[in-house]
């Protein structure tokens, strides 16, 4: 199964602040969408309340937590990353995507494969950050640039990183 990070971040790598997204972008919105479908999503229970505790359609929610006590509807709740990555594997999953926050990002990387990552044309204040990407571990294998205009406020970049 491929561990795969799925982020949009700054060119400070900022993701995030006060636990929201910091731009809207809605073409990244729909890469998001059609890329994880039918995939597990696995994010951290701050990143899951800040999407308005609703579970992504289409899609299993896979909720890490340390609190012992947290339930949700319509998720599944984990207390590590490691059992969030064995569920998946488990369920026969060809794929699993991780939507963050920072720490669960952090975690992640080393057993990360590829990184879908929309790159914003922007340093952005922000409070959570995206881990830098090791040149000597990924190799970036896929970009598609998008200019700025009406609906997008930031030039932005699709990227796609694999591990070497």
């Amino acid at each position: 199964m491929i561990v795969s990070l799925i982020v949009a971040a700054g060119t400070n790598n900022a993701i995030g602040k006060d636990n929201q997204l910091l731009w809207h972008l809605p073409k990244d919105l729909q890469f998001f969408k059609q890329t994880t479908w039918a995939m597990p999503v696995v994010m951290g229970r701050k990143t899951f309340e800040s999407l308005g505790g609703k579970p992504l359609n289409g899609r299993v929610n896979i909720i890490i937590t340390r609190q012992k006590d947290w339930s949700h509807e319509g998720v599944v709740v984990v207390h590590s990353l490691a059992d969030a990555i064995f569920f998946a594997k488990e369920s026969d999953y060809k794929e699993v995507f991780i939507a963050g926050g920072g720490e669960i990002y952090a975690q992640a990387m080393s057993e990360a494969k590829k990184i879908y990552m929309t790159r914003v044309d922007t340093v952005i204040e922000g409070d959570t950050f995206f881990p830098e990407i090791n040149n000597s571990d990924f190799a970036l294998s896929n970009e598609v640039s998008h200019a700025p205009h009406e609906k997008h406020a930031y030039g932005f970049s699709f990227q796609t990183w694999l591990r070497k």
